[in-house]
């Protein structure tokens, strides 16, 4: 093991000593119960099971056989969710051949970003997340279930589900992805219309053909976004079975993979193989997924979800883990934003199976923990096929299949991860410099501060931006608004960059999974409706983000720095903020929230 990966899982082992410690006794007492069938009143049992043919109740209550529960986070508008429509009958059907019963325990909201980026639903979406979370506990909450198949694919709907998951850690439980779509509109191609679309050379019509081109079928988007980046992590932390992740939805593996995500699940719900996910979650799996992201350039939305995940299972970790980490971690993947390939063109490469297996060959990564496959965490560093009615799992060859898509860990594309930690005097801010060109990892230049993204559009149509500036976009943290993703500022800013002119953005707002060529210093902490120092910001200082040395300051006279007050959110801003499409309900959300470094948890 490399020493750095050593010295970060036992620091993190170290500090989170008395909260795993608690988090673990809870899971012991829960398991120690008898199974819920037995437990539970007659009324209880009679209503859990009231609907179910009367051979599965007699496989429940007489021959105490298990009792899966599905979570499924199906709506038939996310492209990426609409393939788990079918998957409840075909669970239930494995099942009943192996003996077994399976019910749709419940269901949990499915947002897409996609569709509310740039807009208000947008400040609903990081919320979502906990949402999820208490969706997925008040689906096991009728606590007899043996364990659970979890059914999510997309940005906030993975950590969520984990999470709750999480606090049901006396379970077993598989996750089960559906792929993603097939490739249409290179996401290269895609990003040129949109940039032209901004400077005005085309016009709604050609971008929509474009946008229709690109994301034109059922699965995930192609890029390597959150979705995605969810998907390497859950290999990477065992949770799938090995190989799923970047199967189609429609291809005839994906059926044998979620037959076999059943028999999985089955062999880890009793005896010698018992690994209920509280147990299996630990501080060196957590690390694992730490890793996998840095190693693929994955999403900077990450080093909050799984913060939050982390909590869950009693475990804390914060950003200077990630950055130590990222200091140890090869580079092995380029897919886009971070590379011009797809996820198609990445599973085609060798996929997460070939990233994990030179993790785990180079030291980067712990091998000797639990996973719900039958063979460690090698099993995921193998590809599977179907071969007649069998599920066969190979290895992949030693060499890249492409070069240009992913490496081996002795030829990396870099020595150091995807993402890097920027401090200063304006707080502790991440920024993913994987996708970022090497001449723009340093800009200093003057601020210009915005409070919304519509002041920084309208500010680039009136042509306001044409010179190096750092755009200063405050007031978008979780508590003042929910912490939107701000993707929408990317096509303009690159724009920007194209015609020559220095510029960046700092925010404490996030930038999504899509983060690209354009220098971002996202989720400042502690944000400006803290407090956070981001708020002393002036138009005109100069402020210098230097991802080399990993620094974020405003080059201002310490004194003068000192005798300044944060501006406020206006009155007339947090009214626009707290109110329409439902954002009114939140409310509490945005009181309670911890920073974006804390997980921007609601529940601790």
């Amino acid at each position: 093991m490399k020493q750095a990966v050593v010295e970060v899982t036992q620091r993190i082992r170290e500090r989170s000593a008395s909260t795993r410690s608690a988090y673990l006794a809870r899971v012991d007492a829960m398991i120690a119960r008898p199974r819920g069938a037995d437990r539970l009143g007659c009324a209880n049992v009679a209503h859990a099971f009231a609907a179910l043919p009367g051979a599965d109740k007699l496989r429940i209550v007489a021959e105490r056989a298990p009792n899966l529960a599905v979570v499924t986070s199906y709506n038939d508008m996310l492209s990426a969710h609409q393939p788990y429509e079918g998957f409840p009958a075909l669970i239930r059907d494995e099942a009943h051949r192996l003996g077994v019963s399976a019910q749709v325990a419940g269901g949990v909201p499915a947002m897409c970003d996609g569709v509310t980026q740039g807009q208000p639903g947008m400040e609903l979406s990081l919320f979502s997340r906990d949402a999820i979370a208490m969706g997925t506990a008040i689906a096991l909450s009728h606590d007899v279930f043996d364990g659970a198949l979890l059914l999510g694919v997309c940005d906030k709907i993975v950590p969520g589900l984990l999470i709750g998951a999480l606090h049901f850690g006396h379970l077993p439980c598989v996750f089960v992805p559906a792929g993603p779509m097939s490739s249409g509109l290179s996401n290269t191609d895609k990003s040129k219309v949109r940039e032209q679309f901004a400077q005005g050379l085309v016009g709604r019509e050609q971008l929509l053909q474009a946008e229709s081109a690109a994301y034109h079928g059922a699965g995930t988007c192609t890029f390597y976004g959150t979705a995605n980046s969810n998907q390497m992590l859950l290999e990477a932390m065992g949770l799938h079975v090995p190989g799923a992740a970047f199967i189609h939805p429609h291809a005839q593996l994906r059926e044998a993979l979620t037959r076999e995500a059943v028999r999985t699940l089955l062999g880890i719900t009793k005896g010698a193989n018992f690994m209920p996910i509280g147990r299996l979650v630990d501080e060196r799996v957590i690390v694992n997924a730490m890793v996998a992201l840095l190693a693929t350039g994955g999403s900077t939305n990450h080093l909050i979800h799984w913060v939050a995940v982390a909590r869950a299972a009693g475990i804390v970790i914060d950003w200077t883990d990630f950055s130590d980490l990222s200091h140890a971690t090869p580079l092995l993947a380029r897919v886009y934003p971070n590379g011009v390939a797809d996820v198609n063109q990445f599973q085609a490469a060798g996929g997460p199976g070939f990233v994990i297996r030179e993790l785990i060959d180079s030291g980067s990564m712990h091998a000797d923990v639990s996973t719900v496959a039958a063979g460690g965490l090698r099993a995921y560093g193998t590809v599977p096929a179907q071969v007649g009615d069998a599920l066969q799992w190979s290895a992949l060859p030693a060499a890249p299949i492409d070069d240009a898509v992913v490496r081996t860990a002795a030829a990396p594309f870099s020595p150091e991860g995807g993402c890097k930690l920027l401090t200063g005097n304006l707080g502790r801010a991440v920024i993913k410099v994987s996708a970022v060109p090497a001449d723009r990892h340093i800009v200093e230049a003057p601020a210009r501060l915005f409070d919304t993204q519509e002041q920084l559009l309208a500010a680039f149509n009136a042509g306001e931006l044409e010179r190096d500036f750092i755009a200063v976009l405050r007031f978008q943290g979780p508590a003042a608004c929910g912490m939107p993703e701000l993707h929408k500022l990317t096509p303009p800013l690159s724009v920007l960059q194209g015609r020559g002119f220095k510029v960046a953005l700092v925010t404490d707002g996030r930038m999504s999974g899509a983060s690209g060529k354009v220098p971002a210093a996202i989720h400042v902490s502690p944000e400006v409706m803290k407090g956070g120092p981001l708020g002393k910001l002036r138009d005109g200082d100069i402020v210098r983000l230097d991802a080399v040395a990993g620094t974020l300051d405003a080059l201002v006279d310490a004194a003068v720095w000192a005798a300044r007050d944060a501006a406020p959110l206006t009155d007339a801003q947090a009214q626009v903020n707290g109110h329409g499409l439902g954002r009114e309900l939140f409310a509490g959300m945005r009181r309670n929230v911890l920073s974006a470094e804390q997980g921007a948890c609601t529940w601790l």
